[in-house]
């Protein structure tokens, strides 16, 4: 072969894998999860705690601000919603940023979206945390996006958006912290918190 079309050839080869969709993320039944419906986001090791639900825990607001995991495998906890950046597709992709927020028809509807929030000097950890800004992708909203990616043979949540270029931003797993008194939250980790997705209905 030419060596100019081999090393032209080599060249295309990462601009086809560059735009091929990514793999979408699927719930326990098999079937691809969507942006929009509900979802219950659970532990995938069984007595290694339920589902996640909005609780306030280090503070006392109108609206729970902390994301806190049920000690008991039964409880599914509260169900999220998924928003993706390009939001002309329903399905959700692997480490494609988007946006997660809890469903809940009280006054507290707009107040249940993820974020990472400040660091916690008390604590020396970052907390995942509700508050956050569904859309407008950019500098202000860093702090809302996440990605879902393969752990194992199933899920993980990371903090790593790239909805900003220039923005340097911490890449980390998202694992549970457990306070003295017991509670497990939703924090930055070394150790990811593996989970799966069940559709509500």
């Amino acid at each position: 072969m030419n060596p100019l079309l081999l090393l032209l050839s080599l060249s295309i080869i990462p601009f086809i894998l560059a735009g091929s969709s990514p793999s979408p993320v699927l719930d326990i039944k098999g079937d691809k999860v969507q942006a929009g419906p509900n979802y219950f986001v659970l532990a995938v090791i069984r007595g290694n705690g339920g589902g996640l639900t909005p609780f306030n825990v280090k503070q006392n607001n109108t609206c729970p601000r902390d994301i806190m995991q049920w000690n008991d495998d039964v409880q599914e906890g509260l169900p999220v919603v998924f928003t993706r950046l390009d939001a002309k597709k329903d399905v959700v992709g692997l480490s494609t940023d988007l946006n997660v927020r809890f469903f809940t028809p009280t006054i507290c509807a707009r107040e249940t979206i993820w974020k990472l929030g400040p660091y916690d000097d008390k604590l020396k950890q970052y907390f995942v945390v509700t508050g956050g800004v569904e859309g407008n992708p950019g500098p202000q909203t860093l702090s809302s996006w996440f990605k879902i990616e393969k752990f194992e043979k199933d899920y993980k949540f990371v903090f790593c958006p790239s909805v900003c270029k220039v923005c340097k931003v911490i890449c980390k797993d998202v694992g549970i912290f457990r306070t003295k008194d017991g509670v497990r939250l939703l924090a930055l980790s070394d150790t990811p918190h593996g989970v799966m997705f069940k559709k509500t209905f």
